[in-house]
């Protein structure tokens, strides 16, 4: 059973939601990236997901894309992503990390070396942004050979006929972005989350995560009152901008916003 799968067993069967944290690989300066993965997952984070920098970052919002700006200034690569999940399973085997970005670096490096890193390092899934599923055939099978779980996004526009072909194409998890637009906006309208999620759920049985606009546990809390865990990314990614220069503070105030949604969504089940 791969580590996303055993994962999410787990904290069905203890009743808690999911708690899944973005953030980008070197950001904001590479020193701090595997320190803090550390440090969310015991803030309670049960997923990591480790953005991979990169220079068109299309469906991120100005906070992210700032995020990926300056670990880009220091140079960060797929490559180096990839060596900061090394060095975190030096400590951690069991928390799942998913590596998120677009599909430019993976083709550059090259499917079978990215899988064959990727598996060999402990990467658990890839989502990358800018590839449908329908375009993804030759990565899936190659990712599969290497035990990375390939997971796609959803969107409030996506059909049932092709959220049903979606859902059946991703492993792990399946990931509904819960409003239009970038990252970083805001507006949830939890009834209308409510019914798409309730229509997803009837084409999968894999975990379905909601992110895009969970930026605290008031948030976070009606959320994964109907689905089964929350992505939270803008939100700390800010944080780290606003204490660039002091990494103690940055892991302690990204420690706290995390602490406090996971306690709202441990209160939401009780």
């Amino acid at each position: 059973m791969s580590r996303l799968a055993t994962r999410f067993t787990k904290l069905n069967g203890d009743h808690r939601k999911a708690l899944v944290a973005y953030i980008v690989a070197g950001d904001p300066m590479p020193g701090t990236t595997v320190d803090l993965m550390h440090g969310i997952v015991e803030a309670g984070v049960d997923v990591i997901e480790l953005g991979v920098p990169f220079t068109d970052p299309e469906a991120e919002g100005p906070v992210i894309q700032a995020a990926h700006e300056r670990a880009l200034r220091h140079s960060i690569s797929l490559g180096d992503t990839l060596e900061m999940v090394r060095e975190f399973r030096e400590r951690d085997a069991t928390t799942p990390v998913v590596l998120m970005g677009y599909l430019n670096p993976v083709e550059r490096m090259g499917y079978q070396s990215f899988a064959e890193a990727a598996g060999n390092v402990g990467v658990d899934g890839l989502i990358t942004v800018n590839l449908p599923p329908e375009e993804a055939g030759a990565l899936t099978v190659t990712l599969d050979d290497h035990g990375v779980d390939p997971i796609y996004l959803l969107a409030p526009t996506t059909t049932e006929l092709r959220a049903a072909k979606i859902c059946a194409a991703s492993r792990g998890f399946v990931y509904y972005v819960s409003l239009k637009g970038t990252t970083g906006a805001g507006g949830l309208d939890v009834d209308e989350v409510r019914s798409r999620v309730e229509l997803l759920k009837a084409h999968t049985e894999l975990p379905l995560m909601v992110g895009f606009g969970i930026k605290d546990g008031a948030t976070a809390a009606p959320i994964a009152a109907v689905a089964d865990g929350v992505v939270v990314g803008s939100a700390i990614v800010e944080l780290m901008r606003i204490h660039e220069q002091d990494p103690v503070a940055l892991k302690s105030a990204v420690m706290d916003c995390l602490a406090e949604i996971r306690l709202a969504l441990n209160a939401s089940v009780a």
